[in-house]
């Protein structure tokens, strides 16, 4: 049962699964009751909810703004029907965290664990991105709760500073003896993809003007990591996600006085009444360790 009304449940069904197409199946419609109940919504508030291309539906501000709603009455929902008809058996809530892959590994899957333990009705999905998508999936309502540079939090969000990530360059375990002057001027350096800076950043910060600038990319920490034990190159990883291939001999860290900090946020949409499992997401995913 749900307290929405059919053309937000179908609004709803659409921002989740991209298409109209998927979202028919979702509510049991077809795809022109789906089209018809977004047509009415939309003549109701006298405005367009979504933008329509090939690669399917995509909000506009004022369906954005909708979705702030909508997700709030979500949340709402659950206590009240339990309430209401005095069930004992919580509804599934469905929820999806957006980060980078560093963070993902070192922290978020790891600390999200434990609040999936304790609320049995919680569905987590964990959205790996490592590029600027973040803030538009938390935009879209695809994700509900994203880590960002802290740069990128606007003012529309709310947020919590999160434990800056630390970078240091790494580089094989056989490298160990080697100078980082001489690895810097004659090695590749080893990144995510051409628009991932930190690497470069750190070499600027410590003016290393001399520096080999040719690139392999890898975008996936485990292959980095891999390419990276193999020789191929050095890179800076942050000290969490090296911390396990160090530990095991595969890398080594090539200068202990050599770092650089990223600063980062959790950031979400603000809810007029936040759900006790939101909240214990929120307080454990920014708790300082």
């Amino acid at each position: 049962m749900s307290l929405l009304s059919p053309s937000l449940e179908a609004f709803w069904a659409v921002v989740q699964k991209g298409t109209v197409l998927e979202a028919a199946k979702m509510v049991d419609l077809t795809q022109t009751g789906v089209t018809q109940r977004i047509r009415s919504l939309e003549k109701q508030l006298g405005t367009t909810l979504f933008t329509r291309s090939r690669k399917g539906m995509r909000l506009t501000s004022e369906g954005e703004s909708l979705l702030r709603y909508v997700q709030a009455a979500r949340d709402l929902e659950g206590e009240t029907l339990l309430t209401l008809g005095g069930k004992q058996t919580p509804r599934i809530q469905e929820i999806c965290i957006s980060g980078s892959s560093s963070l993902m590994r070192s922290r978020i899957i790891p600390r999200a664990s434990a609040v999936m333990k304790k609320y049995s009705q919680l569905r987590v999905r964990f959205d790996i991105t490592d590029d600027d998508s973040v803030i538009g999936k938390l935009k879209s309502g695809f994700a509900q709760l994203s880590t960002l540079p802290v740069s990128q939090v606007g003012k529309e969000l709310d947020s919590k500073i999160l434990s800056p990530e630390r970078y240091y360059f790494f580089g094989p375990a056989s490298w160990k003896k080697r100078k980082l002057e001489e690895i810097i001027q004659n090695e590749a350096i080893i990144d995510f993809d051409p628009h991932d800076m930190m690497t470069l950043d750190l070499l600027k910060k410590y003016k290393f003007s001399k520096a080999n600038k040719h690139r392999h990319f890898a975008n996936n920490i485990d292959a980095l990591c891999s390419l990276v034990s193999e020789g191929v190159g050095y890179s800076a990883i942050s000290e969490e996600v090296a911390r396990p291939f160090v530990k095991s001999g595969i890398l080594v860290c090539l200068s202990s006085q050599h770092s650089i900090e990223h600063s980062i946020a959790l950031a979400w949409y603000p809810r007029a009444a936040m759900p006790p499992y939101f909240k214990s997401l929120i307080e454990t995913l920014t708790k300082k360790m």
